[in-house]
């Protein structure tokens, strides 16, 4: 008895061994098969729409989506890469399995004034051996609140204070402040702080991508204490369709509002328009291959532009003539070879063909960054 006691613990303890051990190895699985080494794939990644979110209030600027932060985890849990969408490569490989691509216009976890954030999530799996084409729709992922301070509530409540409070912290809401003060979704309360008290004058529940417009007024013009009207703008609720640029023949008018490489390759005969891209390469020729992507450089008459700093494929880049001139001085890849990596924003016309790939010739003007 005493045996069999023996033997059966050994047996069960066996069973649990084999148990964890299964439980060890999960991770692996999803990401390989067998034991042979693990096999990858890989992801391209790129924005759906060339579209930008429209600036809705003073000191908001159209976010630059090669300076958004994109960060790449696989099946395993490790980060493949985290930094600039502009500087990541333009493949990624990952372990076989799913990963999960997240990117952010900008970090955010504290209230501030103008600082929407767009962002994406998304899992894909990605076949051994195989590359997945994945496009991204950045949508706005905070919320937002602007107030409309009548002239009346400015009479009765000279010495007033106002505050935007949320579960993430508190702004203060100067009676000149006309930005939009941003949140996390969740509750925000409109507070007014007056002869050392407090009162919450309304709270209302946000939901990302909701920017809503509240207006105070007093009942009684200039008698203090009469009571404060809140009322809701229902119309300046403003929902997903209204951050989407509906015409993409308005880029291009200004280096804010440039076109970026992709949107520039489909705009052939725009003429006096500004491209926005990053500096990768120059002696360029015709040939499929014709193009240097490391100093020294020979020909100071043009050079090539890409929508990512890492780009390495001449057919992922717009060729740019330099005339003669400020511009050549400035931008020529033999005088200046620093400036491979660069981000650049060039006005000039589009041609359907310069060395082979779309171009820009008669370059008026540029800005450097």
């Amino acid at each position: 008895m005493k045996r069999d006691y023996v033997t059966n613990g050994r047996f069960c303890a066996a069973v649990l061994a084999a148990v964890f051990t299964m439980i060890l190895i999960l991770p692996a699985v999803s990401c390989r098969k067998g034991d042979g080494p693990m096999q990858t794939g890989q992801i391209r990644l790129c924005f759906l729409s060339q579209s930008l979110p429209v600036p809705r209030s003073a000191g908001e600027e159209v976010p630059d989506t090669n300076d958004f932060i994109l960060k790449i985890v696989d099946c395993n849990g490790s980060t493949v890469y985290d930094g600039p969408y502009g500087r990541s490569p333009e493949a990624v490989t990952v372990p076989a399995g799913s990963c999960t691509v997240s990117i952010r216009s900008e970090e955010f976890s504290r209230p501030a004034f103008a600082s929407p954030q767009y962002g994406d999530d998304q899992c894909i799996v990605v076949p051994a051996g195989g590359t997945v084409d994945a496009g991204l729709i950045c949508t706005q992922l905070n919320s937002g609140i602007r107030l409309d301070i009548s002239p009346d509530f400015l009479t009765a409540y000279p010495e007033g204070v106002l505050f935007v409070r949320g579960e993430d912290g508190q702004l203060m809401y100067s009676y000149r402040e006309d930005r939009i003060a941003y949140f996390l979704p969740g509750s925000v309360s409109v507070v007014l702080g007056d002869a050392g008290k407090e009162s919450v004058l309304m709270t209302r529940s946000l939901e990302p991508r909701e920017i809503l417009s509240v207006r105070l007024d007093v009942a009684s013009a200039g008698v203090q204490g009469e009571g404060i009207t809140v009322s809701v703008d229902t119309s300046r609720i403003w929902t997903a369709e209204d951050y989407v640029i509906g015409e993409e023949a308005l880029k291009g008018d200004s280096p804010q509002n440039a076109m970026t490489v992709a949107l520039a390759k489909t705009s052939v005969g725009r003429k006096d328009v500004w491209v926005s891209g990053y500096i990768v390469g120059g002696d360029l020729s015709s040939s499929d291959t014709g193009i240097s992507f490391e100093p020294p450089f020979d020909s100071a008459t043009s050079l090539a532009i890409a929508a990512r700093a890492s780009v390495s494929e001449k057919s992922s880049c717009i060729a740019v003539q330099l005339p003669s001139g400020d511009v050549r001085d400035a931008l020529n890849l033999v005088s200046n070879p620093g400036l491979v990596g660069s981000r650049v924003c060039v006005r000039g016309d589009i041609a359907a063909s310069y060395f082979g790939l779309v171009g820009i010739k008669n370059v008026s003007d540029f800005v450097l960054y």
